[in-house]
């Protein structure tokens, strides 16, 4: 099929909403590693991982060859029938996971893993109200709509009561006005104030995202996580994280929560886990997760091919070192991007951990300038390298290339991006 006709067919049936890059969408047909090929044959240093999905690279030979042998043997029987696999990975699960976490739900999709995780945690504390947090992405569901705090993901305007937003830990941007660390982590303590004053006084739990994914990379002071716990544990709530973006080592650690020293009840996986396959994972300690009495079911959760993928891609991440390449080249790639800071003014900030980072463009006094992130974009495409992009405006982008790549591949991406800044600011005269 022809480039012309893909893009006419995709306007046809496909629903308008559902949106690509670039003024001339991208159609993309192969993938090997860290490269991309579109139909024309031009290849792309992927730096974005399809939605920091691609955990150890394009059609990994491992995961292509368990796929192969699990889709020869057994496609689908749903979860009224035990398999090797899905205990297999639920088993693996409770053992690298941190703190008591131990039974694992599985579901299709990081939305369904985080319906679940509301649903546990209300009946567990017997409580329907959650905290959750500004700036927060969690799904495309009715309940996950509500939990995010992102006005262009909150379709529909009708919602779920009992759903409170938290101020999120942005320094960039503190909404009190203030700078960490003199701050005191305001914005942690505010947590109490919200609580006492907009809810009944006894919480189900805190929901929130070790570094907020859609909403720019947005991530919190060390201490930002032990401050907000104390709080919520007080009055009565349990800890509910979503590692949909920040697990399986991308942050430099195994999981994101573990650079913050606490235990969550619940925690939450997608994206990464099983490479590009559909997966959702919903863990907890035992007494959470026996909290649910009566019939659940997910159809496709715990499919034995999306659990001998997840499984593939958790030994090539262990065997293959993923977790320390991510914090060593990740280093490398912050250093990197810190330089090309100091070069541009409209780079406001420079965040993130590990292979997850982000650079905010902004105008002067810190306003976003989303068109400028397009003419990035444009510029990127045109050098064959694709990112990613996010934040409340748009105007942040995300860095989130698969974990296997190198100090070599960081330099080459980076260049492109100076160029790119280069020619952006000579066309828009900033």
């Amino acid at each position: 099929m022809k480039k012309e006709e893909v893009l006419r067919k995709h306007k046809e049936y496909l629903f308008p909403s559902v949106a690509n890059y670039y003024r001339e969408p991208l159609v993309l047909v192969s993938g090997k590693g860290k490269y991309l090929y579109d139909i024309d044959g031009n290849e792309y240093l992927d730096f974005f991982g399809g939605i920091v999905t691609i955990s150890i690279g394009h059609a990994h030979p491992k995961v292509t060859a368990r796929l192969q042998e699990q889709v020869g043997k057994l496609v689908h029987v749903s979860t009224l029938y035990q398999t090797e696999n899905m205990v297999n990975y639920a088993e693996k699960l409770a053992e690298i996971t941190p703190g008591r976490l131990q039974k694992c739900f599985f579901t299709s999709s990081g939305t369904e893993a985080n319906e679940t995780a509301v649903l546990l945690a209300q009946l567990y504390t017997r409580c329907t109200e959650l905290v959750a947090l500004r700036h927060g992405y969690s799904g495309r569901s009715m309940l996950a709509m509500t939990l995010t705090a992102h006005s262009g993901w909150r379709l529909g305007g009708t919602h779920i009561a009992g759903i409170k937003h938290a101020l999120n830990a942005y320094c960039y941007r503190c909404a009190f006005g203030l700078s960490y660390p003199a701050c005191d982590l305001k914005c942690a303590r505010d947590v109490e104030d919200l609580i006492l004053t907009t809810t009944s006084g006894k919480i189900a739990g805190f929901f929130a995202e070790p570094i907020q994914g859609v909403g720019g990379f947005i991530t919190p002071p060390k201490e930002y996580f032990q401050v907000v716990e104390g709080i919520v544990r007080k009055y009565g709530g349990i800890m509910i994280i979503d590692e949909v973006q920040t697990g399986w080592g991308r942050t430099g650690k195994m999981f994101g929560i573990e650079h913050y020293g606490i235990q969550p009840e619940i925690m939450t996986f997608a994206k990464g886990a099983a490479n590009g396959l559909p997966i959702g994972v919903t863990i907890a300690t035992p007494e959470v997760a026996d909290s649910i009495k009566g019939s659940t079911i997910s159809t496709f959760g715990g499919n034995p091919v999306t659990m001998a993928a997840a499984l593939a891609t958790l030994e090539v991440i262990e065997e293959e070192n993923l977790v320390s390449n991510c914090l060593i080249v990740g280093n490398y790639l912050r250093e990197k991007l810190a330089a090309l800071k100091e070069k541009y003014s409209l780079i406001g900030d420079v965040r993130g951990m590990g292979l997850m980072q982000a650079l905010e463009i902004v105008g002067e006094n810190k306003q976003p300038a989303p068109h400028v992130v397009l003419e990035l974009f444009e510029e990127t495409r045109k050098q064959r390298l694709l990112i990613g992009k996010g934040g409340l405006f748009n105007n942040v982008i995300r860095i989130s290339p698969p974990m296997t790549i190198t100090k070599a591949d960081v330099d080459q991406a980076v260049e492109i991006l100076d160029n790119s800044f280069q020619t952006v600011v000579q066309k828009l005269k900033i």
